[in-house]
């Protein structure tokens, strides 16, 4: 079944977005319509096509290198011809400094087409974040350019096989050369297109510890570790395998050696010691594009869901012959994918307009992008899982066999809850940093904000629960925060979902299925998430009752 990237939901969401935002210095509306239309026809006729023999056939690797799959190499070509790269990138290195929030529509449209593709450049992306502000001016003029373009591709450095979740356990280490720059020594696991054919250099920044650095993430860098050093050499890293997945598999999940030959040069990003500050820097761009990825995997099951069922025909109803799409709990099936996707895109795409008016300086925005962030890993992912999962669910027998397709949107889709910060994580940074951020203003603003706006009696019973839970977990020790964190981290992801997409449902342009969107979540996800309310409140106590051996 072929892709048709959903212009017509993103338009209506954006223009919704920027007039929340009251913005009038936005791009003109033109240029919003040819970005939408030519990401949608690109996605749709250069990465879609290749999806399958990603799968099947995947990324391979041999004696160090890894070669893309066939097609690849000329698509990602096309992708930098394009100016896709560069479509939200920095003007003064070469980008074209539009909107986060549209450059999200391209990133939904390439996930949804061909999500181990689109991870290639949704790193670069972060990168270019990171760099831009906190690499030296020596770093930018010789790296910038060529990142943004696509020219040079970049990756993400920061998991250890000891040092997982637990990035201040990382061993890999950099001692100073004495001419600024920095030999790098150690390995890295689960290096997303750590290496690969798709461009000649691949830019790492890559996570060290100093001689005499302090314990834990406080004594830890950031580095650039090109793979080709300024003179044309090859630096001394190397790829020594690629995992072999439950999904993903055009994605080229790398082991990366640093320094078997004595060390890898690099050059610091940020001061020494200020690594975690750097790489969050990218590791927010990441977290808020892997939300983008549980809408965009949404999105594309729902749609091929949404064409088998109204294709296959089984039973009766009044005793005539109907396809399975006239059976109420296949019926019931479409309607939650179709209302989950447009709330998750919501999410996401607001927590990118925020991120992106931060990053030019508002303050306010930032501080609620940080609060937006967890909720739009968390809650994006969870949803292209439960939407992948329903997808197969309505195929049947048949979405339990490979050719149909159902079953690879759930493999690709497991990943997202796990990677860049599993989502459990998400929900303990919620409530363990993102309640208590700026005083509880930045939180508490975004509850008053719902609170002024929302209509329906169910919303706003949620928004009262939400804040009643707000203040039990702040008041609460950090044990019982955690145990509380996930299901209430779902009730706040909810309720900003059901908010937005209850606006966008009062807009004179909602179609009819945006309306039955709405419907759905006000009047059935929006209770589901009351609902969890005692478990968000319940504590630890329950959950250390009896050992973990006693679960086996």
């Amino acid at each position: 079944m072929s892709f048709t990237a959903p212009v017509r939901d993103q338009r209506l969401l954006l223009d919704a977005i920027a007039e929340m935002a009251g913005a009038d210095d936005g791009p003109d509306s033109d240029i919003v319509d040819a970005v939408l239309e030519g990401a949608a026809a690109f996605a749709e006729g250069v990465f879609a096509p290749l999806a399958r023999i990603g799968d099947t056939v995947g990324a391979r690797w041999d004696n160090g290198g890894v070669t893309m799959p066939e097609g690849y190499k000329a698509a990602y070509a096309e992708f930098v011809a394009g100016g896709w790269m560069s479509l939200a990138a920095p003007e003064a290195h070469g980008g074209q400094g539009l909107p986060l929030s549209l450059s999200a529509a391209l990133m939904e449209d390439l996930n949804a087409a061909n999500l181990g593709f689109a991870l290639c450049p949704m790193l670069s992306m972060g990168a270019i974040e990171a760099i831009e502000a906190h690499g030296s001016d020596e770093l930018k003029r010789d790296y910038l350019p060529k990142i943004v373009s696509g020219e040079w591709a970049a990756t993400m450095n920061l998991t250890e096989p000891q040092a997982g979740s637990d990035v201040g356990a990382l061993k890999t280490r950099a001692e100073p050369n004495g001419d600024g720059s920095w030999r790098i020594t150690g390995t890295k696991i689960f290096i997303t297109y750590g290496e690969h054919d798709l461009t000649e250099q691949i830019v790492h920044t890559v996570l060290a510890r100093t001689p005499g650095a302090p314990e834990g993430t406080r004594g830890i860098s950031l580095f650039l570790v090109p793979k080709i050093l300024p003179e044309g050499s090859r630096n001394d890293l190397r790829c020594v395998s690629i995992e072999h997945k439950m999904g993903i598999h055009a994605s080229p999940t790398c082991v990366m050696s640093y320094g078997d030959g004595g060390g890898a040069t690099g050059w610091l990003i940020g001061p020494e010691h200020g690594g975690m500050r750097s790489m969050f820097t990218m590791m927010n761009n990441a977290r808020v594009n892997v939300g983008l990825q549980g809408v965009g995997i949404a999105e594309r099951a729902t749609q091929r869901a949404v064409a088998y069922a109204i294709e296959r025909r089984q039973g009766q109803r009044n005793r005539l012959p109907v396809a399975i799409a006239d059976h109420p709990d296949v019926r019931r099936m479409l309607l939650r994918m179709r209302a989950l996707t447009t709330a998750a895109r919501a999410l996401v795409y607001y927590a990118f307009d925020q991120l992106g008016r931060g990053q030019d300086g508002n303050t306010e925005a930032a501080a609620r992008a940080e609060v937006l962030t967890p909720l739009a890993k968390a809650w994006g992912t969870d949803v292209g899982c439960e939407v992948a999962s329903l997808g197969v669910q309505v195929h049947g027998g048949m979405g339990y066999i490979e050719e149909t397709g159902a079953a690879q949107h759930l493999r690709d889709a497991r990943i997202a809850p796990i990677y860049e910060g599993t989502n459990g994580i998400q929900a303990a940074d919620l409530v363990g940093r993102k309640l208590g951020l700026d005083g509880g203003l930045a939180f508490d603003g975004l509850i008053a904000d719902i609170r002024a706006d929302a209509q329906d009696p169910r919303l706003i019973a949620l928004t009262d629960q939400v804040e009643v839970a707000a203040q039990t977990l702040r008041d609460m020790a950090p044990d019982d925060r955690q145990a509380g964190s996930y299901p209430f981290l779902t009730m706040c992801a909810v309720l900003v979902g059901g908010w937005l997409v209850e606006r966008l449902a009062r807009s004179a342009d909602a179609d009819e299925r945006t309306q039955a969107s709405a419907r759905y979540l006000l009047g059935v996800v929006v209770p589901e998430a009351s609902g969890l309310a005692a478990a968000a409140e319940a504590g630890a106590a329950m959950l250390y009752a009896v050992p973990a051996e006693a679960l086996g």
